[in-house]
């Protein structure tokens, strides 16, 4: 991309290296609670609703459960001094932090910056080890779009090397403090140039304010977090002889049926699903042939066994595409080749919901909850009260999310298959 400069390139050779996944170790459990935290990205609840519908549909761990924790223009520090009565009475297990946007004050990196920066991490990373928080992700900021933000690249330029720095901050950390580094700045930038390349200048991936993106760039953003928390991106294989007139699947789907190359199954396990005009920003059909969310996150695969021909027409739901023999039998990632399918009104019917729940935590956390210590603080003789409606309302939270995810239903799908003629 002529326009790149030498800068953003070497930002994008970095790029291998640095996108972090969680330890071995760490995995997510059952009952485990995920924190989503964050400034006013996170508060538009767009990549907190992917990751908590990915996390419950696509993965699902019996009994996790996600809450999203944004606050507009907050820094580091800024949830640091609300730590103690915004996250902690929720008991989280599990916990990822997206801060440094606000935190680079849209200007050159200082070292008054990054010091406000590296102690505010530091602090938070610590307090929640000691309060119970297990899995912690440390992550970087996003950036900022190279022809959006200011509507000057030089400007862009600049910041995205004051975001980089805040970035390595984050890393540094992470590994200080034996957590995990999430890295959703170099994920953004990489797919940014050829995302402009092929829909144009005005297809912004940050946003067209340049720092707050639309679904596109949250994808992104959800892509790093999962990354970070280590799912495995195995959604399910449905293996399918048809000599033998037999289909086999893996846990979280069940063969009903398979005869003359048509397979009924019913799965408890959800392919990702995208939406919208590839060309909208707003859409994530788009942005997903700039990153590797279908290989590293959203493997549903299709194999075919004794084929009887060269090529096979597949069939899934109302969509048919052709395919060789040859990749068939290697075996064909359904969730990439029909975006539109037989999961996808189920899982937009799911993330309407966890969006309406996302959207009664904002509430719930920024008014109820941050009102609280105030009310302590006048009313010192209502501090049992006062306690009894903060349980409340952690309460009114968990039964929230625990409907979500009661929301998830098995789907029943058709898969055909047939020789092309």
């Amino acid at each position: 991309m002529k326009r790149m400069t030498c800068v953003m390139l070497a930002m994008l050779l970095t790029l291998h290296v640095a996108v972090a996944t969680a330890p071995a170790a760490e995995v997510l459990k059952p009952g485990d609670h995920v924190a989503i935290i964050g400034d006013s990205i996170t508060e538009q609840k767009l990549y907190s609703n992917f990751m908590e519908c990915y996390l419950l549909m696509c993965q699902p761990v019996n009994g996790l459960t996600a809450t999203q924790f944004g606050w507009g223009g907050e820094t580091a520090p800024g949830f640091y001094n609300r730590i103690n009565h915004a996250l902690l009475p929720f008991s989280a297990t599990v916990a990822t932090t997206c801060y440094g946007m606000n935190d680079g004050g849209y200007s050159p990196m200082d070292d008054a910056k990054a010091k406000r920066y590296r102690d505010a991490q530091t602090a938070i990373v610590q307090t929640m080890k000691k309060n119970g928080v297990r899995f912690i992700v440390v992550g970087s900021p996003g950036a900022v779009d190279f022809d959006k933000f200011r509507n000057d690249p030089k400007q862009a330029e600049m910041y995205n090397k004051t975001l980089a720095a805040l970035r390595d901050i984050a890393k540094e950390v992470a590994a200080a403090e034996g957590v995990t580094f999430g890295n959703v700045f170099d994920p953004m930038i990489a797919a940014m140039g050829p995302a402009k390349e092929k829909y144009g200048k005005g297809y912004h991936v940050c946003g067209g304010d340049g720092f707050h993106p639309d679904q596109n760039g949250h994808l992104i953003m959800a892509y790093a977090f999962l990354k970070a928390l280590g799912v495995d991106g195995n959604i399910g294989t449905i293996t399918v002889d048809l000599a033998a007139d037999k289909a086999t699947a893996t846990d979280g789907h069940k063969v009903l049926s398979a005869k003359a190359g048509t397979v009924e199954i019913e799965s408890s396990r959800y392919p990702f699903c995208f939406y919208g005009d590839p060309k909208s920003t707003s859409a994530t059909t788009g942005i997903i042939e700039f990153f590797p969310f279908n290989d590293d996150l959203n493997r549903y695969m299709l194999v075919v066994k004794s084929p009887g021909g060269d090529k096979l027409k597949v069939t899934w739901g109302d969509k048919s595409k052709e395919f060789s023999a040859a990749d068939l039998a290697k075996g064909i990632n359904l969730a990439a080749e029909f975006l539109e399918n037989p999961f996808s009104g189920p899982f937009r019917e799911v993330q309407q919901k966890v969006g309406q729940k996302q959207n009664m935590e904002t509430h719930l956390i920024k008014t109820l909850m941050h009102s609280l210590p105030g009310y302590a603080s006048f009313l010192p003789e209502e501090k049992e009260a006062l306690t009894r409606i903060g349980g409340a309302l952690v309460t009114k939270d968990k039964e929230a999310r625990q409907a979500v995810a009661q929301a998830v239903k098995p789907v029943k799908h058709t898969i055909k298959i047939e020789a092309v003629k």
